[in-house]
């Protein structure tokens, strides 16, 4: 690949890494109520997903460790972990074993899912001192949230995708 070719991949790997990290702060966060605590959903997964699909396995692993930097400051320090995973995997399965867009998202997801599981139940439990049934709780309803904005993620990867291809945009 050219310099030039890497230098764009990183451009645009920093680009979503910015939106990512944009997309999970106030005002563009949803606030809920999900089980014992106040939560919010956020689309900070998408650029991460686009950054996997549209320029390759390690730019999704950039854009997502880069673009899980305010979430892992201000909620759980493990995120950025999880969020490279997310990436690199969307880039894997889009560009090596051709799957859409949906597809490469959520399968992206069923990857980090475990990840998320561990290392949120080893926080509420060691770091936190929460009780093992109420960091399983707690994790599950995590879980069920990263669910939902994945899903939604993915639907937008799917929508998007191809309208970004269409206006001209190849890496």
């Amino acid at each position: 690949m050219s310099v030039k070719g890497r230098t764009k991949i990183i451009a645009f790997a920093a680009l979503m890494a910015t939106l990512s990290n944009i997309l999970s702060i106030q005002p563009f966060v949803i606030p809920i109520a999900v089980g014992l605590f106040p939560s919010q959903i956020h689309f900070s997964q998408l650029p991460i997903f686009l950054s996997g699909i549209l320029a390759g396995p390690l730019a999704g692993l950039l854009t997502g460790a880069v673009g899980g930097l305010y979430m892992s400051f201000t909620t759980i320090p493990f995120i950025i972990g999880g969020l490279a995973l997310l990436g690199y995997c969307a880039g894997l399965l889009a560009k090596r074993l051709k799957l859409g867009p949906f597809f490469s998202a959520i399968l992206a997801w069923c990857v980090q899912a475990p990840y998320v599981f561990v290392t949120d139940y080893a926080w509420f439990t060691f770091f936190k001192l929460m009780p093992s049934d109420v960091a399983l709780a707690t994790v599950t309803t995590i879980l069920t949230k990263l669910t939902v904005e994945a899903v939604v993620g993915s639907a937008l990867a799917e929508i998007l995708v191809p309208l970004i291809k269409r206006a001209g945009f190849n890496i």
